[in-house]
């Protein structure tokens, strides 16, 4: 099969899970044998941009015309079975879809996050739960500056999703959800129920596994507000006063509470700050923890880093919404906290810690889960799955006469 692998990169400056597994899939199916190609920006290009450049940046985000013509130029030439198209914001645009339509390539999409019906993408706002955009207009988000508490940049996502929604919802064969409760809110909004398809994101061997009980708690991911960081601060400082639980917390990652996670974490013997960690470092962090904390406080789609554990054995100890409920299974592969509450997750790390007999169970549970569910062989049997029905529907469309809005040469822009 002849892939074209359609992304912008986040920043490297940070830690990005989609950057992660959009390369985890290239490896996986050049592995098996399939062609895949990559078509990409950076956003890490943007510095080196003129002044003028950057000041025109936010008028590309809703339609970048250039890449239009630059991607369907690409594909009548090479011709690939399918596009997957992950990020878009901000280099590429929603443009990426007319020309798949242009070329008549079918275009797959894997939803990371929710900015099919949130501007920001995280359902989130003041660190509680918001759906005011979902199934309306996005105005609200623009109101209250959802996308870093800023209005003035919140408005090109929102207007890229009010002008965007309907050629999204009818020029993509197949969505890729990365979680059943991430399918279920899309649902909910409004989706296309047929084209929303459950593909977890996989992840390869790590290469290394638990042996013996641990040596740390580790936090690895983001170093923001909606990944619970501020909670597991306030958490594991009950567990201090109550004594600790033997092992330290080990903090890795960077983001923008880095400078208020190194400055609680100086001086203490207790919590250890590593910065941003490489892969095989990160593998060897997990691989040495007692169990890996993922207290995020919005609704996470996915949850990497859960699955990351897993194939090392390790048990998480996570919140109980979003989609860890269906990667967690609570008491047997790691504990669920009540979302939000700094009391229930540092009840939960003593649970964890204070039974290595128990951990030890529940790591071996979580490598099991593993195997079944989110090795390679499974992630490219799903993959591979959703590429061929994309390019069956497509097909039959193609037979019976395209009639969908949105698709071919008739559009203007």
């Amino acid at each position: 099969m002849h892939v074209l692998v359609v992304h912008n990169r986040y920043a490297s400056a940070q830690p990005s899970g989609e950057n992660k597994v959009v390369d985890q899939e290239v490896a996986l199916l050049r592995e098996a044998g399939h062609r895949v190609e990559v078509f990409e920006r950076r956003s890490d290009d943007i510095a080196a941009r003129s002044l003028a450049g950057k000041a025109a940046l936010p008028l590309l985000v809703p339609w970048n015309p250039a890449v239009r013509s630059e991607l369907a130029a690409r594909l009548r030439t090479e011709r690939p079975d399918v596009v997957h198209v992950h990020n878009v914001f901000p280099l590429l645009s929603p443009a990426v879809l007319a020309a798949c339509a242009d070329a008549g390539v079918p275009a797959v999409a894997t939803l990371h996050n929710y900015t099919q019906i949130c501007p920001p993408g995280t359902l989130q706002r003041d660190g509680r739960p918001c759906t005011e955009c979902v199934g309306s207009t996005p105005l609200p988000a623009v109101r209250h500056g959802c996308y870093r508490n800023s209005r003035l940049a919140t408005v090109p996502l929102a207007v890229s999703l009010s002008v965007n929604r309907r050629r999204w919802w009818t020029g993509v064969e197949r969505f890729f959800c990365i979680s059943a409760a991430q399918r279920e809110v899309l649902v909910r909004a409004g989706m296309p129920a047929e084209r929303l398809a459950v593909k977890h994101n996989f992840v390869p061997e790590p290469g290394v596994v638990r042996e013996g009980d641990g040596e740390h708690l580790l936090y690895l991911g983001r170093l923001a507000e909606a990944k619970g960081v501020r909670l597991l601060m306030a958490a594991w400082d009950e567990i201090a006063a109550g004594g600790g639980v033997g092992v330290p917390l080990v903090m890795a990652g960077t983001g923008p509470l880095e400078r208020e996670v190194a400055a609680w974490a100086a001086g203490r013997d207790d919590v250890r700050y590593a910065g941003l960690l490489d892969t095989a470092e990160c593998r060897k962090a997990v691989a040495r923890s007692v169990a890996v904390v993922a207290p995020s406080t919005w609704l996470e789609a996915f949850g990497l880093v859960v699955v990351e554990a897993m194939a090392a054995g390790v048990p998480t100890v996570a919140a109980g919404h979003g989609a860890f409920v269906e990667l967690v299974d609570d008491g047997v592969t790691g504990l669920l906290h009540r979302p939000g509450e700094a009391a229930s997750l540092a009840s939960c790390i003593r649970r964890v810690a204070a039974e290595p007999a128990r951990n030890r169970e529940m790591g071996r549970a979580a490598r099991g889960r593993y195997e079944r569910d989110f090795g390679p062989a499974v992630g490219l049997e799903r993959l591979v799955e959703g590429y061929r029905t994309a390019i069956a529907g497509r097909s039959a469309l193609a037979r019976g006469g395209d009639t969908r809005a949105g698709r071919g040469d008739g559009d203007s822009r």
